[in-house]
C-alpha cells in the first residue's frame, strides 16, 4: 500500500461503553499507522470517561467531547473539522459497535489510492451482512434501490457508513451546508463527492450486527432519508433536463437559422411574385 499520508479514523459514540475499548484495540492492531478520534456525544453510560483513559495510555487516540447527542452526521462533521484543521490526509468513518470490521480497512485504504472516496459495500458482489433478519435486509436493499432510482447515484450501497475520504475532496465540499443526520448523511456525502468531481470506489465488506448495546436506528432517520433523497433526486433530474434542453437547442438553432428567410437588402424592391 502506497503512502496515503496521515490517517484519522473517526468513531462517533453514544452509550458505547461496552464496545469502544475492544473496537479501538482491533483498529490499532489492524492499521497501526492510523490515529483515532472518538467523538462522544456526552454518553450517560460513561463512554467519554473510558475514551479519556484510553487516550491517556495511547498517544494515537484522541477524544472530542460534544455537549449532547446531535446525530451521526453532526458527529462526523465535527470530526472532519477537527482532522482537517490538524492536517490529516485521509479521514475515515467507522462505527463503534463492531459492525465495521477494522481488519477490512487495509483493503479500503488500498482502493483509496485510485479514488477520492471509498465505500465499504454490503450490497455489491462479495459483500454480505451477518445476523440480520430478512425484513431488515429487504429494508436496506430497498432503500439503496430507491436512492439509485431517484438520484441516479452510481453506487451499490449509498447508505453504508464505512467510508474513507481524501482530505482534498472534503475541502472542495461546503461541509457547513451539510445538515443531514442519519442514513441521509451518508447519501449526501456520496452525492457531494461526485458533484465535486471526485471518484467514488466501492469495496465489498462483511457487515456484522452489533454484539452488544442498542442500535441508534429509528423511524425518523429512515423518514429523513426518504424525504431528502426525493428532494435531491428532483433537483438532479431538473438539472439533467436543463442540460438536455440546452444541448438540444444548440443542435436545433442552426437549423432554425438556416430555414429563416434572409432579410431584404436595403433599397431593394420587395418581390411581387
Amino acid at each position: 500500500m502506497s503512502d496515503l499520508g496521515k490517517i484519522l479514523v473517526i468513531i462517533p459514540t453514544y452509550d458505547e461503553a461496552d464496545n469502544i475499548e475492544a473496537i479501538v484495540a482491533r483498529l490499532r492492531a489492524a492499521v497501526p499507522q492510523a490515529q483515532v478520534l472518538i467523538a462522544d456525544d456526552n454518553s450517560p453510560d460513561g463512554t467519554g470517561a473510558i475514551a479519556d483513559k484510553m487516550a491517556a495510555k495511547d498517544t494515537a487516540v484522541y477524544v472530542l467531547h460534544r455537549e449532547a447527542k446531535e446525530g451521526l452526521g453532526a458527529a462526523y462533521l465535527a470530526g472532519f473539522g477537527w482532522g482537517l484543521e490538524r492536517g490529516y490526509d485521509v479521514l475515515v468513518e467507522m462505527d463503534a459497535d463492531g459492525s465495521h470490521q477494522p481488519e477490512q480497512m487495509p483493503a479500503l485504504l488500498k482502493a483509496l489510492e485510485q479514488a477520492d472516496m471509498v465505500k465499504g459495500s454490503r450490497w455489491m458482489k462479495g459483500g454480505k451482512v451477518v445476523n440480520w433478519d430478512k425484513k431488515r435486509e429487504l429494508l436496506s436493499r430497498g432503500a439503496n434501490i430507491w436512492v439509485q432510482a431517484v438520484m441516479d447515484l452510481p453506487v451499490h450501497d449509498s447508505t453504508g457508513g464505512y467510508n474513507l475520504f481524501r482530505a482534498d475532496i472534503l475541502r472542495k465540499i461546503d461541509l457547513d451546508s451539510v445538515k443531514a443526520k442519519g442514513y441521509a448523511f451518508q447519501i449526501d456525502m456520496t452525492r457531494r463527492v461526485l458533484e465535486a468531481g471526485g471518484v467514488v470506489a466501492e469495496v465489498p465488506i462483511e457487515f456484522q450486527e452489533r454484539a452488544s448495546g442498542v442500535s441508534k436506528m429509528s423511524g425518523s432517520i429512515i423518514q429523513e432519508a426518504l424525504i431528502k433523497t426525493a428532494v435531491w433526486g428532483a433537483k438532479r433530474r431538473g438539472e439533467q433536463v436543463a442540460i438536455f434542453h440546452g444541448m438540444l437547442f444548440d443542435k436545433v438553432k442552426p437549423l432554425i437559422m438556416k430555414a429563416k428567410p434572409a432579410a431584404e437588402e436595403p433599397g431593394e424592391e420587395p418581390s411581387t411574385q
